[in-house]
């Protein structure tokens, strides 16, 4: 059987869906503050969308509060509007070119809105991997199409990326599982 496609590229492509879905549901925290919360968080700054740790510095200072230290002081208006925007439902005080983000308690209600932004990662985490197995999908067709590979082999090999689609899915709903446990644990 001759490979229209690679599958060991289509395994990493949705392994990376995978790890940056780790990455989102890291950032919501529960317990103690941690800078990681903000990891998400990205800025309009300099006509483009950056990371919010390349434009101020995050810090820990308390259990229950983070700082950022805004490098340009024209910057501390978008900054604040982007971790109000988030959906990670933190409220910042500006205070010069420092915000201070009290985090709030996890009441029954804070913890329903943490659930809702892991289930709106694992929902993108999700798409990126139907994007990948689209892809793949899409290359054999045309390699069928285009007599690099027969119908059968077409078929075997798509039966394959459904298989991998499929557990990754599964990945993404366990992960997702795990954390909404952590976060409705009281």
């Amino acid at each position: 059987m001759s490979g229209a496609i690679d599958l060991n590229d289509i395994k990493r492509r949705m392994d990376g869906a995978i790890s940056a879905f780790k990455g989102d549901i890291a950032s919501l925290r529960t317990g103690r503050a941690s800078a990681n919360i903000l990891d998400p968080v990205t800025v309009e700054a300099y006509g483009s969308r950056m990371p919010l740790n390349q434009v101020a510095n995050i810090t820990v200072p308390e259990s229950r509060m983070l700082s950022v230290s805004v490098w340009d002081k024209s910057m501390v208006g978008a900054v604040d509007r982007a971790i109000r925007e988030s959906h990670l439902g933190l409220n910042p005080i500006v205070d010069g070119q420092n915000l201070r983000i009290p985090l709030p308690e996890l009441n029954e209600e804070r913890r329903k809105s943490l659930v809702k932004v892991a289930h709106d990662y694992a929902e993108k985490a999700k798409v990126a991997i139907r994007h990948v197995r689209r892809d793949g999908m899409d290359g054999l067709k045309k390699a069928e199409k285009d007599g690099v590979i027969g119908q059968d082999d077409s078929r075997a090999q798509s039966e394959k990326v459904q298989k991998m689609t499929d557990d990754t899915i599964s990945e993404v709903d366990r992960l997702l599982a795990d954390k909404e446990k952590e976060i409705m644990q009281v």
